[in-house]
Formats: C-alpha cells, structure tokens, sequence
C-alpha cells in the first residue's frame, strides 16, 4: 500500500476536495480532475472526509492505491464542510492550492484556467460563476440577496456569485493559518488575508449524483448569516438604531395623547387591540434584538474555548501537518491509515 513518503516532495498544485456520502461521485471527479493536474504538474488530491454512511472512504482507498497522487484524511467526528476544507488547506503541501466539491457544479477544467491566470500576478483567483444549472430561482433569489447584504455590511468584500471554488498561493495558505478563527468560513477568510485577487467567470453544471449535503435555501441563509456575523459589527448597530427609533415613536405617541387628552380634550378610547399589537410588537424586537446579541455572544463563547476546527484520526498519502487546526502540529499518537488497517 502507498504510504504518504511516495508522494513528490514538490507539489506545484493540491487540490482539496471536501467529501460526505460521495461514493458516486469519486471516479468520475478523478476521471475529469486528474489530465488537468498533469498538465499542471506535480500533484496532490486531498480528500477530506467527514464519516460516512456509504462506501466513500473505500472508493477513496482503492483509487489510492492505484495513484499515490490521491491523499486521504478523515475526521474523528463530522466537522461539516467548511472545517473539513480548511483542514485539507492547512495540510495541503503544494506552491498552489485549489478548493473545490467533488459533485461536478464547479467543472474540474476551470483549474487550468485559474492556475493560469495566477501567472498574471495574482495570490487569489476564484472562480466567478456566469450561470448556475440546476439550481431553481428562489435559490438564486436567496443567494443574490445574500451576497447583497454582505457586501453592503460587511468589512471586507466577497465577489457576488462566488463560492469556495478557487486557487490560491503558498504565501496565503501560512496567513491563514495564523488567523485565529473557529468559524471556518473560507471565502470571508481568504477575501480578509487580501493580496491581490482576480477571477475566471465559468458556467456552473448541475449536480453529477446524488443529493446535496445541506438545505438549498435554510443552507444558504445560514452561510450567508456566518458572513455576515463573522465580518460585520453591523447588526449591533442596526440593533441600536431601531432601539432609538421605537423610544422616540413612544414618546411621541405619549406627546401626542396628552395633547389631544388635556388640551383638544378628545376622548382617547382606550384599546385593548392597540395595546397587544403594541406588546407583540415591541416583544419581537426585543426577541430579534436577544438572538442577534445570542449570535455574537455564541461566536465570542466559541472563539474563547479554542475547540478544535477538526481532528484527523488518520490519513493516507498525507503528510499531516496540523491534526487538529491550525499551528497544532502533528500528533504523537496519529497513525496514518496504512497502519491503521
């Protein structure tokens, strides 16, 4: 069985491919992905793989053993797909690094075109997306309002139509490494390290097999709301704000009943309707207000434990750098999968 001393000690590309209940979809990526990484160079494919239900690490193994090129890790526990991409990032050991889903949408031939327009002076070239296939409106409503807000709140600028989907240099992968971050939101974190960031606009393909890993529209909200909170103090301000503007609505209705009350001396029929919808309405700012200081508060509670982003419980074909995030080193008690099995 190849070990992870056969892979070539110069890597000119990794790529890293965040997997979960993809048994489908191995062959036919690797099919696609591997003549473009030729071209390229020396290459390293890194699956990283949240436990699975199906047959996906076997798939991953036998392929493996075929090309010492594809590199394993798997995760003690499922850590979702933005730890599970950082992990692969952090130990990817090529001069370029791309991110991408193994389910076909992003087209593997793209990576030439973003390897080749690193040439042009670029640390970051993501893939922009001219056309979604497969995807249906209200998904692309969501995702078009997503990005709006973002970039209108946040504190740094993620490209509208973007995803993970992008190639970035050696000198980027260490300054992400020393970002220290629990939430692992990829596209934030890269657009917040800076450098200089170009594009290639590709058509994105309908999904090769299987199921998507995450609810088309409750998915992309809650992405779109881990950029928002992770990059912006906004909503605190928002929060204020509308704070401010209620207490000055009720002292004007205050205002205006001791007016028409003492003054105009009109009867002011007393409500019970007014006073619940008041209530209600009133009670669901507080509500909002809570929960968006909750989210805050929940993100500050997360950081300040330093939890792991993931643990590596082994590999194959990979030299582990960090098995447990970043800076974290290697473990003494690691075994890679061919001593493991």
């Amino acid at each position: 069985m190849p070990t992870a001393d056969s892979v070539p000690r110069f890597v000119a590309i990794s790529v890293v491919v965040p997997v979960f209940n993809e048994e489908d979809n191995i062959r036919p990526f690797l099919a696609r992905t591997i003549p473009v990484l030729e071209k390229i160079g020396p290459y390293e494919i890194i699956f990283c793989l949240d436990p699975c239900t199906d047959r996906t690490e076997d798939v991953i193994r036998e392929t493996a053993r075929e090309n010492p090129h594809i590199g394993l890790l798997v995760f003690s526990r499922r850590v979702g797909q933005p730890s599970a991409s950082l992990a692969g990032v952090f130990n990817a050991h090529g001069a370029t690094c791309v991110v991408i889903d193994v389910d076909l949408q992003d087209p593997p031939e793209v990576i030439a075109d973003l390897h080749a327009k690193l040439a042009e002076g670029f640390e970051v070239v993501y893939g922009r997306r001219r056309s979604r296939e497969g995807e249906t409106w209200p998904k692309r409503v969501v995702s078009w309002a997503g990005y709006k807000v973002i970039n209108r709140i946040a504190s740094v600028k993620i490209p509208r139509d973007t995803g993970d989907f992008r190639i970035f240099t050696r000198r980027v992968i260490e300054e992400l490494r020393f970002l220290n971050e629990g939430h692992g939101f990829l596209r934030g974190l890269v657009a917040l390290v800076g450098f200089r960031q170009g594009e290639v606009l590709y058509d994105r393909d309908p999904r090769h097999a299987g199921e998507r890993k995450y609810n088309a529209y409750l998915g992309s909200l809650k992405i779109g709301f881990n950029g928002i909170v992770g990059f912006s103090t906004y909503p605190l301000s928002f929060i204020l704000l509308g704070g401010v503007l209620v207490s000055a609505l009720g002292v004007l209705g205050t205002i205006y009943m001791f007016v028409t009350k003492l003054i105009i001396q009109q009867d002011y029929p007393l409500g019970v309707p007014t006073l619940t919808v008041l209530v209600l309405f009133l009670g669901g700012i507080q509500l909002i207000a809570v929960g968006v200081l909750g989210e805050y508060l929940g993100r500050t509670y997360d950081e300040v434990r330093r939890r792991p982003l993931y643990i590596v419980d082994r590999a194959l074909n990979v030299n582990v750098i960090d098995y447990r995030g970043p800076r974290s080193g290697p473990a003494r008690t690691f075994r890679p999968i061919s001593d493991a099995f």
